[in-house]
C-alpha cells in the first residue's frame, strides 16, 4: 500500500473537479487531458500490468490476453441490476471518541450533510477530485478483494476481510482485533426529518439545551435493525428489490499503512443497524489509513460515486476477478469530462438533469455517429427513428384479406376486454371521469347550441346530449381504443352549416338529405374497413398531424373567448355610472300611477322621498310590477356588470387549473398531496369557481341543460324517414356530398388515433384502427335515423383524457423525476363519462348552479394544453428568439436555423389555409385539404433534404419496407446523444473501448 501514501502526500496539489458524463467515448479527446493531468500532476502509479495506467485513456483498456473476458460478459445474458443505496460513513473523533458518522448517501445523485448535522443538502450530481478515482483505482489493485462471499453477519464479513489480506500486507492479530472492534462500532446516522419532527424538535428544543453537546456512548452495531430504521420515512423512495452499498473510510493513529477492501456478497444480506434504511447489503468498501493526509472522504466519495454508475455496477456484478473491477474503472474513467479548475469553482453544486441517457447508448459505437451531420447528409435519414406513431407495425400491416386488418383488431384487444374494467379500479379515474365529463359537457353545450343557431334548431342542446351520451356509450364498450372520446368537432360542424343552407335554398328537407349521406358515409366507411384503408395512416406525419392537431386546438380556444366576448351583447356593461349621483342611488316601488307625477318620468336625479306618492316598501321589482306600480330612482336602470365578473371566473378558472398541474413539479408539500391537488387541479378550479359565485350571489349565465325530452325543434320527431319529403332522386345524389364527408371523417378519426397510439404514451394493449373505424361508421347510420349529430374522435378532449390518466412511478431517487410508465388503459373512465352525460338531462336543478364562464375556462385550457403538446409550438417559439436565447432542441443542432423556420412558416401557411376554408364559404372542399395536408408533406421531400425530415418530421415508409419498424424518436430537448439511434436489443455491456 506504499504507492497510496506516496500519491496521498502529492495530491493535494491537485484539484480537478470531474463531472462523470453519461456518453459514448470519442477516441483522443478526454483522453489526452486526463494523461497529460496524470503524467504531471501526479505520481506513477504501480500497477499490475505495466501499460495499465495508460490503457485506461487509450483506445482500449483490454490486453489481447484478457479480451476472452469482455466476450464472456458479452454473452451472457443482461442481468437486472437493483437501485443501490449507497451510504457512506466516516470515522470521526469526539470527546467520547472515536465514531462512525453518516456524511454522504447516493441514489443516482450524490446528497451531503450538511454543516452543522441538521440537514440532507439538495442531491446533485457528484463532483469529484481526479486524484481520488487514481487512488481508488489503487486501492482495488493493492487492496483485499472478495467477490462472492458468503456471510451472515457484519461481524463475519470483517474477519473474513482482515484475514484475507495479502501477504506482504497482512496485520498482526492485535491490529485485527482493534480494527474488527473500531469497525463494529454503531454509526450515527442523519435521519430524514418530516416537517412535523423538526417542528416538535423546535418546541423541545428548550428541554435539551443541556444535555445537546453531550457525547453520545459508544455502543456496538446491532444485528437486527433499528425502529429508526424501520420507521424512516426516505425507504419510501426505494423501489421493491433495492439493495445497499456501504463504504466506510477514516483515519486510524495506530495503523502505519492504509487497509483497503472491497467485498462481493453473494447474496443480498441484512447488516442489522449498519446502513440508514434497512435493506439487504451487496457491496462493501473499507478504507481505513494514518492520518497522513485527508483524502479519505473523497476516496470514499469516489466508490459511491462509481457504484452509482450502471454500467460500472453490471460490471461489479459480474467481476470473477480483481482485473475486471480495474477494468470496469479503467472503462469508468475513459468517459470523463475533466472540468478545469481555475474555470469552475468546484464548491458549485451542478443539479440533477431532467433526462438521464440510456447505458445501453454507452456500451457500442454505432457506426452512424460517426458519419457526419451534414445538411446532404441521406445515410442516416432511412435509419433516423420516425414519429412516435407507429408508422408500420403489427397493427397496420396489410392481410390481404376482406377484413382481414378488422378481424386481426378483435383478436388483440380480445384479450384485454376484462382488464380494461379491472384496471380502472384507481382513484386516478375518479378524477378523469369528473375532468372529462366536465369537458365533453361544455363541449356538448357548445358545439349544440351552434349546430341550433346553423339548422335552426332542428339539433340542438338535447339532441347534442342524448347522441354524445349514446354514441360515446358504444364506441368505448366496443371500440378498439376506448380512451378515445367521440363528439362533434369544428369542421363537422361546418359541414353541417353548409348541408342546412343547401337544403334551404333548394327546398330541400335537411334531416332527410342528411340521413342519405350519413347512410352513405357509413357504406363508403365499410369499405374502407374491408379494404384495410386503414393502412394509409403510414403517411400521417408528424407533419399532417400537428396541422391537424393545431387546427383543432384553435377552434376550442376561438370558441371559447368568441362565447366570453358574446356576453357583452347579452348583458352590457353599464356605461352610464356617475360617481357624483352615488347619493341618490336607490330605488323604491311606487304601486300609484307614473301619469299622476311627472316626477316619475324623470328618474335621474330626483330622489324617491321627492315624489308625492307613497313609497311601498318591502316589495321586490317582480312584485311592484305586477301590482301596477312602478319603480323610481337612479339606481332602478342599473345593470350589474355580468361580462366583467364572467371574464374574471374566465381567467380564473384558467389559471386555477394551469397553476394546479404545474404544481406537480413544485417542491412544495409532499409527493402524495401535489399528485392529488394535480390530478384533481379541473375539479378544484371549478368548485373554487362556483363558490366564489354562489358567495358573491352573482348574475353570470350559468349551465343550460334540457329538463325535458322533446326535440328542440318542434317541426322534427325523433325517427327520420328516408322517403317522402325529398325527391327520389336525391338518395342518389347524396352519395357526391358522402364522398366528401367519408373524407372528412376518415381525416379526422384515423388522425386522432395515430395521435392518441403513439409510441412515447406506452400502451401496452395495442390500437385497433379498423375496429374504431368500424364503430364510428355504424353510429353514422343510428345517429342519421335519429337526427342526432354525427360523431367522431376529438382530438383534445381525447388527448386530455389521455394525459389524465397518466401514470408515474411511485419511487424516484431525491433528484430525480418520477418516470413515465404509460397510460391506465381501460374502458370504465369513458363509459362512466358518456353515462353521466345521459343522466346530465335529469340533473338540471344540480348542473344550473355552475356558471358558463367557468366552463369557457376548461374549454380554454384544454385548448392551450393541446396547442403546447406540438412540436409546432416550439418552432413558432424559436422565430421570435435570439438565437443565444434558444433551447438546446434536438433538431437544432442538426439542422440549420434558417431550414427550421421555413419548415416551420409552410406548416403555418397550411394550417391558415384550413382556417380560411373553414370560415369561407369554400368550406366545402375543407375535407379535401385535409387529405392534400399528406400531398404537401410528399412534396417537402423536394424542398428538405431526407436528413432534415428525419429530424424535422420523420421519413415517410418506402414502398419497399411495409413491415419494418422503426426506431423510436427521442424526447424533445434530448441530448444529442440520446438522439442517435438505438443499438441492437439485448446488448451487453462492452468495456472495450476503440
Amino acid at each position: 500500500m506504499s504507492g497510496i501514501l506516496s500519491v496521498l502526500e502529492g495530491s493535494s496539489r491537485l484539484w480537478l473537479p470531474v463531472l462523470v458524463a453519461m456518453r459514448a467515448h470519442v477516441p483522443g479527446a478526454g483522453g489526452t487531458a486526463l494523461r497529460a493531468a496524470d503524467n504531471s500532476s501526479q505520481p506513477r502509479l504501480e500497477c499490475s500490468n505495466p501499460g495499465a495506467a495508460s490503457q485506461a485513456f487509450g483506445c482500449s483498456i483490454f490486453p489481447s490476453s484478457t479480451a476472452t473476458a469482455a466476450q464472456q460478459w458479452e454473452e451472457r445474458e443482461d442481468i437486472t441490476c437493483p437501485l443501490l443505496f449507497i451510504q457512506l460513513n466516516q470515522l470521526l473523533s469526539t470527546p467520547a471518541g472515536l465514531q462512525w458518522r453518516e456524511m454522504t448517501r447516493w441514489i443516482k445523485f450524490e446528497e451531503k450533510v450538511e454543516d452543522g448535522g441538521e440537514r440532507w443538502s439538495a442531491p446533485h450530481i457528484p463532483a469529484l477530485p481526479l486524484y481520488s478515482l487514481f487512488q481508488l483505482r489503487t486501492c482495488l489493485h493493492k487492496g483485499t478483494v472478495l467477490l462472492d462471499l458468503d456471510a451472515t453477519s457484519f461481524k463475519e464479513i470483517i474477519d473474513k476481510a482482515l484475514s484475507g489480506q495479502p501477504e506482504e500486507a497482512e496485520l498482526q492479530p492485535a491490529l485485527r482485533e482493534r480494527l474488527a472492534a473500531l469497525l463494529l462500532l454503531q454509526p450515527q446516522h442523519q435521519p430524514t426529518k418530516s416537517l412535523l419532527q423538526l417542528l416538535a424538535e423546535l418546541g423541545l428544543s428548550p428541554c435539551r439545551g443541556k444535555t445537546k453537546g453531550r457525547p453520545e456512548p459508544r455502543t456496538q452495531l446491532s444485528k437486527t435493525p433499528l425502529k429508526e430504521q424501520l420507521r424512516n420515512r426516505f425507504k419510501r423512495k426505494l423501489p421493491p428489490g433495492a439493495e445497499a452499498a456501504h463504504v466506510a473510510v477514516g483515519e486510524v493513529e495506530f495503523l502505519e499503512k492504509p487497509f483497503a477492501a472491497f467485498i462481493r456478497l453473494r447474496h443480498g444480506v441484512s447488516l442489522g443497524s449498519l446502513a440508514e434504511v434497512s435493506l439487504p447489503s451487496r457491496f462493501l468498501f473499507i478504507l481505513l489509513g494514518p492520518p497522513r493526509v485527508k483524502a479519505y472522504h473523497e476516496i470514499g466519495r469516489a466508490m459511491g460515486t462509481l457504484l452509482t454508475d450502471e454500467l460500472f455496477q453490471r460490471v461489479a456484478r459480474q467481476a470473477e476477478h480483481r482485473e475486471d473491477l480495474i477494468r470496469g474503472m479503467e472503462a469508468f474513467l475513459d468517459e470523463l469530462i475533466v472540468l478545469p479548475p481555475g474555470k469552475w469553482d468546484p464548491s458549485t453544486r451542478i443539479p440533477p438533469p431532467s433526462h438521464l441517457p440510456s447505458p445501453r447508448r454507452r456500451t457500442a459505437v454505432d457506426p452512424l455517429e460517426q458519419q457526419p451531420h451534414g445538411n446532404g447528409d441521406t445515410t442516416a435519414a432511412g435509419d433516423r427513428a420516425s414519429p412516435g406513431h407507429p408508422h408500420s407495425g403489427e397493427e397496420l400491416e396489410r392481410t390481404g384479406r376482406l377484413f382481414g386488418g378488422l378481424l386481426r383488431d378483435i383478436r388483440r384487444k380480445a384479450p384485454w376486454y376484462g382488464s380494461d374494467f379491472s384496471d380502472a379500479l384507481h382513484p386516478q379515474c375518479l378524477s378523469a371521469v369528473l375532468y372529462i365529463y366536465l369537458a365533453t359537457v361544455t363541449n356538448a353545450i357548445t358545439f349544440g347550441g351552434m349546430l341550433g343557431d346553423a339548422t335552426a334548431n332542428m339539433q340542438g342542446v338535447l339532441e347534442s346530449f342524448l347522441g354524445t351520451a349514446f354514441a360515446g356509450f358504444i364506441f368505448c364498450l366496443f371500440s378498439g381504443q376506448p380512451l378515445t372520446i367521440l363528439s362533434s368537432t369544428g369542421p363537422v360542424l361546418v359541414f353541417e352549416r353548409l348541408l342546412f343552407s343547401f337544403s334551404q335554398d333548394h327546398s330541400l328537407d335537411y334531416l332527410e338529405f342528411r340521413l342519405w349521406i350519413g347512410l352513405w358515409v357509413a357504406f363508403f366507411g365499410l369499405v374502407l374497413v374491408a379494404t384495410e384503408a386503414s393502412h394509409l395512416v403510414q403517411h400521417f406525419s408528424r407533419f399532417t398531424e400537428e396541422g391537424f392537431c393545431a387546427l383543432i386546438s384553435l377552434i376550442f380556444i376561438y370558441d371559447s373567448l368568441k362565447k366570453m366576448l358574446s356576453l357583452a351583447d347579452a348583458f352590457p356593461i353599464n356605461w352610464q355610472y356617475r360617481l357624483d349621483n352615488v347619493t341618490s342611488y336607490s330605488c323604491t316601488c311606487n304601486l300609484s300611477s307614473p301619469g299622476h307625477s311627472s316626477a316619475g318620468n324623470d328618474t335621474s336625479l330626483l330622489s324617491p322621498l321627492a315624489t308625492q306618492q307613497p313609497p311601498a316598501p318591502g316589495l321586490s321589482r317582480t312584485q311592484c310590477l305586477d301590482r301596477g306600480g312602478h319603480l323610481l330612482g337612479t339606481s332602478c336602470q342599473y345593470v350589474p356588470d355580468v361580462t366583467l365578473i364572467s371574464f374574471l371566473l374566465f381567467g380564473g378558472t384558467f389559471l386555477f387549473c394551469i397553476a394546479l398541474k404545474r404544481f406537480r413539479s413544485s417542491r412544495y408539500f409532499p409527493v402524495g398531496v401535489r399528485k392529488l391537488l394535480s390530478d384533481f387541479a379541473v375539479i378544484l378550479a371549478i368548485l373554487a369557481s362556483c363558490t366564489v359565485d354562489a358567495v358573491l350571489g352573482l348574475e353570470t349565465p350559468k349551465l343550460l341543460v334540457p329538463s325535458e325530452l322533446k326535440p328542440t325543434n318542434p317541426a322534427r320527431g325523433w325517427i327520420v324517414f328516408p322517403f317522402g319529403a325529398n325527391p327520389w332522386w336525391v338518395c342518389l345524389v347524396s352519395a357526391v356530398p358522402a364522398v366528401l364527408v367519408t373524407i372528412l371523417i376518415f381525416m379526422d378519426q384515423q388522425i386522432t388515433a395515430v395521435i392518441l397510439n403513439r409510441r412515447e404514451y406506452k400502451l401496452q394493449k395495442g390500437a385497433g384502427f379498423h375496429l374504431d373505424l368500424l364503430c364510428v361508421s355504424l353510429l353514422m347510420v343510428v345517429t342519421s335515423v335519429t337526427g342526432l349529430p354525427w360523431y367522431v374522435s376529438a382530438t383534445v378532449i381525447s388527448l386530455a383524457h389521455m394525459e389524465s390518466l397518466r401514470k408515474e412511478s411511485a419511487t424516484s431517487a431525491p433528484g430525480e423525476h418520477p418516470e413515465f410508465l404509460g397510460i391506465r388503459e381501460q374502458r370504465l373512465t369513458g363509459l362512466a363519462v358518456f353515462i353521466l352525460m345521459g343522466v346530465s338531462v335529469f340533473m338540471a336543478p344540480v348542473l344550473k348552479h355552475i356558471p358558463m364562464p367557468v366552463l369557457y375556462g376548461v374549454f380554454l385550457h384544454m385548448g392551450v394544453t393541446a396547442l403546447n403538446s406540438i412540436q409546432l409550438t416550439d418552432r413558432v417559439r424559436l422565430l421570435l428568439m435570439p438565437a443565444k436565447h434558444q433551447p438546446d432542441l434536438a433538431y437544432l443542432r442538426h439542422v440549420p436555423l434558417r431550414r427550421v423556420h421555413l419548415f416551420t412558416i409552410i406548416q403555418l401557411l397550411c394550417l391558415a389555409l384550413l382556417w380560411v376554408l373553414k370560415s369561407t364559404v369554400a368550406a366545402i372542399i375543407f375535407p379535401v385539404m385535409l387529405l392534400a395536408l399528406v400531398g404537401i408533406r410528399k412534396g417537402l421531400e423536394r424542398i428538405f433534404s431526407p436528413h432534415d425530415l428525419s429530424w424535422l418530421d420523420g421519413p415517410l415508409p418506402g414502398p419497399g419496407a411495409p413491415g419494418t419498424q422503426p426506431r423510436e424518436r427521442p424526447e424533445q430537448g434530448s441530448s444529442a446523444e440520446e438522439c442517435e439511434p438505438m443499438h441492437r436489443p439485448g446488448a451487453q455491456i462492452n468495456l472495450s473501448v476503440n
